[in-house]
C-alpha cells in the first residue's frame, strides 16, 4: 500500500494509543476514531515497513460497539479518544491491554486478571485539568483563509491529537466540571480583550503559557492557577478581580511564575492573589490538603477504589511497617495509616512532601513519617532513615509511567518485605518490573486488579499483590 491509496478494512481490534487495527493481506493498518466490527473506507496517510496509518473518509457499516461522541471537539482534540466507542468495549481492551503486557513483556501465564474497575461517572471525573495558551488551530479544509476573533490568534485549551506546537480553542470539555468550562471562557475573554500574548516554544518570548484547575470533589474547592513566563503583580490582581466576579465559586487563585523553556506547568516560584493558595480533597475519611504543584490522583472516586483494592492486597496487621515509594502528597499512606504500626513514604518532590506532612498533621496522624529525596539514592546510599525506622513488612510503591529503577528493584528483594503491592498507570513498564521481583522465585503474584481512572482514554492503573514465597522464608 501506498501514501494516499485507499482501502476498505474492517476494523478487528483496539490497538495501543487509542487507535484500532485492521490488516489486510496480513498487513497492520491503524484506524484511529474506529470502532471494533466497523467496516470503512480509508486512505493511507503514512506507510512504514510493518504497516500503515490511515484516516476514516467513510464509515461503511458501524459496529455495535459504537455509540455517539458527547463532546463537539471529539475527533480533533487530543484528550479523549474512545467517546465513540461504548464503556462496556473501553473496559475489556483495558483487561486484555493488562494481560497482553503481563504475558507477553513479563513472560507471565495463567494469571487470574480481574474484571476492570469502572468509573462510576465517565465525564466531569477529573479533579485537575492542565489547559494550555497558544497559537489557535484550524482545520485548513474548514477554515481556509478565516480570520480569528478580533483578528486575534490566541487560544486556550488543549491540543489536538500529535500537534502539540497548536491548540484546540475549547467551547467545551467533559473532563472536568461546567464550572471549569466557564472559568476558560472568562480567561480566554480577559486574555482577548487586553491583548495579552501567548507564550511560543520557538522564539521563548510570549506571556501566557497554562491555564491549571484543581477542584476538590468532595470538598467544592476551587483553585485556579495561571502559569506565566513573567510576573505582573497588577495585571495578576485586576485578573482575580475580574475571575471572581465572573466566578465566585473559586476559592483560592495563583500565578505560577516560570522562565524555563520547558512546557511543564510548574512554575520557578509562585504567588497567591485569593484565598490560602491550595484546596483540600478528601479520601475515604481523610482530608488533604493539595498545592498548586504536588501530585493527587486526578479521579478521586477511583483513586478510594484503587487504595482500596492496594489496602487489601497489602493483607496488613497492626504490627506491620510499610513503606510508600513514590508517596506523593502521602494519599496511600495516609489512607491505611490507622491500620499499621508505621508508615514510611518516599518522595522526590520537596512541594508533595511538604504537603504530606501537612496532610498527616490534618488529619492527626502521628505514625506516618515522610523523607524527601532520589528513591534509588535512599534506597542504596541514604538509608539513616531505615535504620530510624527499621525496615519494612509490606511495601507500597506507585512510580511513574516509566516504573522503577532497577536498583529499586533490586533494593526490594534485599530488604525482602513479606508482601509487596505495585500500582501503576503503565501495563507494560509495570509487567517489565514483576518480571525481576519474580523472576527467581522470590515473590508471586497473588492478584492482578485493573482499575479505570481514566474513561475514554486507552490509559489504565492496575494494582498486584505479591507475596514472598515461603521457600525463601519472609521477614
Amino acid at each position: 500500500m501506498k501514501r494516499d491509496d485507499v482501502a476498505v478494512v474492517r476494523i478487528a481490534d483496539f490497538a495501543a494509543g487509542g487507535k484500532s487495527i485492521a490488516r489486510v493481506d496480513g498487513l497492520v493498518v491503524f484506524v484511529p476514531g474506529a470502532v471494533p466490527g466497523d467496516t470503512a473506507r480509508v486512505r493511507v496517510r503514512k506507510v512504514k515497513s510493518n504497516f500503515v496509518e490511515t484516516e476514516v473518509i467513510e464509515l461503511l457499516q458501524k459496529s455495535e460497539l459504537r455509540m455517539a461522541p458527547r463532546c463537539s471537539h471529539f475527533g480533533t482534540c487530543g484528550g479523549c479518544k474512545w467517546q465513540q466507542a461504548t464503556y462496556a468495549a473501553q473496559l475489556d481492551f483495558k483487561r486484555r491491554q493488562v494481560i497482553d503486557a503481563l504475558e507477553r513483556i513479563g513472560g507471565f501465564r495463567d494469571l487470574v486478571v480481574r474484571d476492570v474497575i469502572g468509573s462510576g461517572e465517565q465525564y466531569f471525573y477529573r479533579n485537575k485539568m492542565e489547559f494550555s495558551f497558544g497559537r489557535k488551530w484550524v482545520e485548513r479544509e474548514k477554515f481556509r483563509g478565516a480570520r480569528t476573533e478580533n483578528g486575534h490568534s490566541l487560544a486556550l485549551g488543549l491540543h489536538p491529537a500529535a500537534l502539540f506546537s497548536k491548540v484546540l480553542d475549547l467551547t467545551e470539555c467533559f473532563l472536568q466540571s461546567p464550572l471549569s468550562n466557564r472559568i476558560l471562557d472568562v480567561v480566554r475573554r480577559i486574555a482577548i480583550d487586553q491583548g495579552l500574548t501567548f507564550y511560543s516554544t520557538v522564539t521563548h518570548t510570549g506571556f501566557l503559557r497554562n491555564l491549571v484547575i484543581r477542584d476538590g470533589k468532595r470538598t467544592g474547592d476551587v483553585m485556579v492557577n495561571l502559569v506565566t513566563s513573567e510576573d505582573r503583580p497588577e495585571f495578576m490582581r485586576s485578573f482575580t478581580e475580574t475571575l471572581l466576579a465572573a466566578c465566585p465559586e473559586i476559592s483560592t487563585v495563583l500565578n505560577n511564575i516560570t522562565t524555563r523553556k520547558s512546557q511543564v506547568a510548574v512554575g520557578e516560584y509562585e504567588r497567591v492573589y485569593h484565598g490560602p493558595g491550595y484546596i483540600t480533597e478528601k479520601l475515604g475519611d481523610r482530608v488533604f490538603h493539595v498545592s498548586a504543584n504536588s501530585f493527587f490522583q486526578t479521579n478521586t472516586a477511583q483513586a478510594e477504589r484503587l487504595y482500596e483494592a492496594a489496602v487489601r492486597m497489602a493483607d496488613l496487621n497492626t504490627d506491620d511497617v510499610v513503606y510508600d515509594l513514590y508517596t506523593g502528597t502521602g494519599t496511600i499512606a495516609l489512607f491505611l495509616a490507622d491500620r499499621v504500626r508505621t508508615v514510611i513514604g518516599v518522595e522526590s518532590v520537596e512541594a508533595s512532601v511538604l504537603d504530606a506532612r501537612r496532610n498527616a498533621d490534618l488529619n492527626h496522624v502521628s505514625n506516618c513519617f515522610f523523607e524527601t529525596g532520589d528513591l534509588k539514592e535512599k534506597l542504596t546510599h541514604d538509608q539513616g532513615w531505615m535504620a530510624r525506622h527499621g525496615l519494612p513488612s509490606v511495601i507500597i510503591l506507585d512510580p511513574p509511567r516509566s516504573g522503577t529503577h532497577g536498583k529499586v528493584i533490586q533494593r526490594m528483594l534485599e530488604i525482602a518485605p513479606d508482601r509487596i503491592v505495585y500500582v501503576s498507570c503503565n501495563p507494560a513498564t509495570q509487567a517489565r518490573d514483576l518480571k525481576l521481583l519474580c523472576e527467581d522465585g522470590s515473590y508471586t503474584i497473588r492478584e492482578v486488579q485493573p482499575v479505570d481512572m481514566f474513561p475514554h482514554t486507552e490509559h489504565i492503573e492496575c494494582v498486584v499483590g505479591l507475596r514472598r514465597a515461603e521457600s525463601v522464608g519472609g521477614t
